[in-house]
């Protein structure tokens, strides 16, 4: 009981939710999964970055189309911040850079949760050296390990993506 409080009070979104968020009607959303071999896995954590952690070799995705196109790929990215688990979507255009950004689940302290402002700020970026807080992303201040969480977690969802190529005709089928 305390959990489930505990989401609400935080604004926890069912995956369902999310993607209604990201892709609304009329758009389609079509579940996929990619098996990623061992050098899909080594290249994925090449591109990625050593610290962004270890890829899982296989991934679920969710492919929306509308009108016959493919007008976006969500990644559910979860992972622990300090001890407690987060849950980032993150939606990837057709040009391969982040356009939207959600908290799905957050059981951290409320004060250390990724606001929308600073979750902004990864809006509209590629998998390149200045995505990471030593380049040009800003931590939040007083939550750096939430910072440095979200931030490996869209290296490695843009890692995904680029290894899974979702846009290429039968891609992760």
């Amino acid at each position: 009981m305390l959990v489930a409080r505990q989401a609400a009070a935080q604004g926890g979104l069912t995956q369902q939710e999310a993607l209604r968020l990201a892709f609304p009607e009329p758009a389609v959303v079509e579940r996929r999964t990619a098996f990623l071999n061992p050098a899909q896995v080594a290249r994925v954590r090449i591109l990625a970055g050593e610290e962004a952690g270890e890829p899982p070799s296989v991934v679920t995705y969710y492919l929306a189309r509308q009108e016959d196109r493919i007008i976006g790929v969500a990644y559910f990215d979860s992972h622990r911040v300090r001890t407690l688990p987060e849950v980032l979507m993150f939606v990837v255009g057709p040009e391969g850079t982040i356009r939207r950004a959600e908290v799905v689940q957050f059981s951290e302290p409320p004060e250390y949760r990724p606001l929308p402002a600073w979750l902004a700020q990864l809006l509209g970026r590629p998998l390149a050296p200045e995505f990471s807080l030593k380049g040009n992303l800003r931590a939040m201040t007083g939550a750096t390990l939430t910072s440095r969480a979200a931030v490996q977690a869209g290296r490695r969802t843009l890692a995904l993506h680029a290894v899974i190529q979702p846009f290429t005709a039968g891609a992760g089928e």
